[in-house]
């Protein structure tokens, strides 16, 4: 089965990408905006369908996406195109020539305002543009076709990229303390954890069995914490190993203002 993956260098398809030699069943090809052989801008319809009809994939799978919480507020336009528009575009290239297409998603689709975890069934009430911009992928995929899977995560964290977890290691080489939010909660989750679940899906596809299709799923890490939790965690384990370490100072939200509006909680859970 061959899978076209979407943002070649990112932390989900890099994790794929480390993960697929293990998946005899599956050909993954990588797509990117610029230095590679297949040339996939979400930004530009005209690349999507080109690169569609240059792999002819069996299943397309959606890791790119513009993921610039505060930017976006600056950028409504561009994040649109790129979280809203694009993933209907491929949707409906999917349905062209009969693949199917996994869509990844975001935590940012609810407003956070529960005392829960978020099952994929409740109301989505996005309060920023880059939750707003997502959402509206979600949409198209599901208007396009119903051989889709939605797969929300959060808090994604990987050896590559930009992430919270490599962001506290760098800034521990040069601070002996840092503050950080203590009110918002959520699932730190690892972007490797998130590819062997998006395999395992290619997989059954592979096998001929069509789970998930046409559902929405929330795929994160078991544990909840907050951002300062997850940071103290971090440092206790890098401590232990030998490397950097950062005494963390809880702070609340209105401590740290940002562009864009944070749902307090992000928490995702997925009915067994």
């Amino acid at each position: 089965m061959r899978v076209l993956v979407t943002g070649k260098e990112g932390q989900v398809a890099r994790c794929l990408a480390d993960r697929a030699p293990y998946h005899p069943a599956l050909e993954l090809v990588f797509a990117a905006r610029q230095g590679t052989e297949i040339l996939l801008d979400l930004a530009r319809e005209e690349t999507i369908r080109a690169a569609v009809a240059m792999t002819k994939p069996d299943v397309i799978l959606n890791a790119a996406a513009y993921t610039a919480v505060d930017q976006a507020e600056d950028e409504p336009e561009l994040a649109m195109a790129i979280n809203g528009w694009a993933p209907g575009i491929l949707a409906q290239e999917a349905a062209k020539i009969g693949a199917r297409i996994i869509q990844i998603s975001t935590d940012y689709v609810f407003d956070g305002e529960l005392d829960r975890p978020y099952l994929p069934s409740d109301p989505v009430n996005p309060i920023g543009v880059y939750g707003k911009t997502k959402l509206a992928g979600e949409e198209a995929v599901r208007a396009a076709t119903p051989d889709h899977v939605i797969v929300r995560t959060a808090w994604v964290y990987s050896p590559y990229g930009k992430n919270f977890y490599k962001t506290m290691l760098q800034l521990a080489e040069t601070r002996d303390e840092i503050s950080v939010v203590d009110d918002q909660i959520g699932n730190p989750t690892k972007a490797h954890d998130i590819a062997d679940g998006l395999l395992t899906i290619c997989n059954d596809w592979a096998a001929g069995r069509s789970m998930r299709l046409a559902e929405t799923i929330h795929l994160v890490g078991p544990d909840e914490m907050t951002w300062c939790g997850f940071a103290r965690r971090i440092f206790a384990e890098s401590a232990a190993s030998g490397g950097p370490f950062c005494h963390v100072n809880a702070i609340t939200t209105s401590d740290y203002p940002t562009r864009a509006k944070r749902p307090r909680n992000s928490r995702l859970v997925q009915p067994v």
